[in-house]
C-alpha cells in the first residue's frame, strides 16, 4: 500500500520554520482558517467549495498557503480521500476554540436585538433517543423555536469522544468509570437486569441471576455497547456454559425481542421505560454479586465554556433530567 503523501497544492514541501507569531496572527484571521476548518470537518475540498460557494482551486490555494506559513503539512492524501495529519488535528482543535467565542458573541448580539439564535450539538446513546430525549427536545423547541438542534445517536464511547474533540456540546450516555475530562452534571445509577414479556417464566422468581437467564433464550448487546463491558466479566466467570446468544447492536431491537416473548434481553431499563410503565414489558434487576450499576447521565467536557444556545439547552436539560422518573433508578447524584 503506497505511503500517504502530504497535500500541498502550491509547494512541494512547506517551509522549514513557521512564520513569526505576528504574521501567523494575520493568517489566522484570513479565509484560510475558514476553509481549513471546513475541509478538516468534511475531508473534501470539493464539498467544502460547494458549501462555501467558492472555487475548489481557491480552497486548495488557501490550504497550501496555510501549510506553507506553518511549515507543516495539515492533510495527507490517501487515494482520493483526505486525512488530517497530527498537526492538522491539533490546529483543528484550536480553530474550533477560536471560533467558539465568535459564535457566542453573535448569539449575544442577536439577544440584544431581541433574537435568540444558535445551534446545539447533542450526542446521545440510542436508549436515550428511544425514551426521554424526544420529549425533552420537543419541549425545548417549543420554548426556543429559533434555536437549531443537531442530534447524533451513537455509542457511549463515541459520545465521550465527541465531547472531548468538541464536535458535540452536550452528551447523554453511560460512563463505566469516572473521567477527569468529562463532567457529569446530573447522574443516575441504573441497574443491569432482565427485560421480558409479562408472561415469561422469569417474572416469577424474586431474585434473578445470569445463570437463571441462561435456561432460556437470551439476547444482549454486542461488545460495542457499553452495557456489554459491564456484564462481560460475569459472562467470562459464569459457572454454566451459556446457550447460543443472540447478540445485537441495537437497544431498540433488544426491546422488540423482549416484547415478542421468546427471548429475555439483558439491558438497563433506559430505552424501555415507556413499555415498562405501560405494563407491556417487565424489568427485573440481576442479583449477581460483583455486577455494578451503570452510571448514566448528562455530560459535558470538563471546563467547557458553553455559549448561549448550548448553555441554555444544558440548563434546561439539567432541570428536565432531575425531574425525570426513571424506573429502577438507584441513585441521583450531582
Amino acid at each position: 500500500m503506497p505511503k500517504p503523501k502530504p497535500m500541498s497544492p502550491l509547494t512541494s514541501q512547506p517551509r522549514e520554520r513557521a512564520l513569526s507569531p505576528t504574521l501567523l496572527a494575520r493568517m489566522f484571521h484570513q479565509p484560510a482558517m475558514v476553509y481549513f476548518q471546513s475541509v478538516a470537518e468534511l475531508l473534501s475540498i470539493r464539498e467544502c467549495a460547494r458549501r462555501l460557494n467558492v472555487a475548489s482551486s481557491a480552497v486548495s490555494r488557501q490550504i497550501g498557503q496555510l501549510e506553507d506559513a506553518l511549515g507543516m503539512a495539515l492533510f495527507l492524501r490517501e487515494g482520493r480521500r483526505l486525512k488530517l495529519t497530527a498537526a492538522g488535528e491539533i490546529l483543528l482543535r484550536h480553530v474550533r476554540r477560536v471560533a467558539s467565542p465568535l459564535e457566542a458573541a453573535v448569539s449575544e448580539l442577536d439577544m440584544l436585538r431581541g433574537l435568540k439564535t444558535g445551534s446545539v450539538r447533542i450526542a446521545t446513546v440510542e436508549s436515550v433517543g428511544l425514551s426521554f430525549l424526544p420529549s425533552l427536545v420537543v419541549e425545548f423547541s417549543r420554548r426556543y423555536p429559533t434555536l437549531h438542534l443537531d442530534v447524533s445517536v451513537t455509542s457511549s464511547s463515541d459520545v465521550v469522544e465527541r465531547l472531548l474533540d468538541e464536535t458535540a456540546d452536550v452528551g447523554f450516555g453511560f460512563l463505566t468509570a469516572p473521567s477527569r475530562h468529562i463532567e457529569m452534571a446530573v447522574r443516575r445509577d441504573v441497574p443491569i437486569g432482565v427485560l421480558m414479556h409479562p408472561a415469561h417464566p422469569l417474572t416469577k422468581p424474586e431474585h434473578l441471576t445470569l445463570d437463571d437467564c441462561f435456561a432460556h433464550p437470551v439476547a444482549l448487546g454486542k461488545r460495542d455497547l457499553s452495557i456489554r463491558a459491564a456484564i462481560q466479566p460475569l459472562l467470562d466467570a459464569s459457572g454454566s456454559l451459556p446457550p447460543p446468544l443472540l447478540e445485537v447492536t441495537s437497544i431498540r431491537m433488544l426491546v422488540e425481542l423482549a416484547q415478542l416473548g421468546h427471548h429475555v434481553s439483558i439491558m438497563t431499563p433506559i430505552g424501555a421505560q415507556n413499555e415498562i410503565a405501560e405494563g407491556s414489558l417487565v424489568f427485573r434487576p440481576l442479583a449477581d454479586r460483583g455486577l455494578s450499576t451503570n452510571r448514566f447521565g448528562l455530560m459535558v467536557r470538563t471546563g467547557a465554556d458553553l455559549h448561549f444556545a448550548p448553555g441554555v439547552f444544558y440548563d434546561y436539560a439539567k432541570d428536565h433530567f432531575r425531574a425525570l422518573d426513571l424506573p429502577h433508578s438507584i441513585a441521583q447524584q450531582p
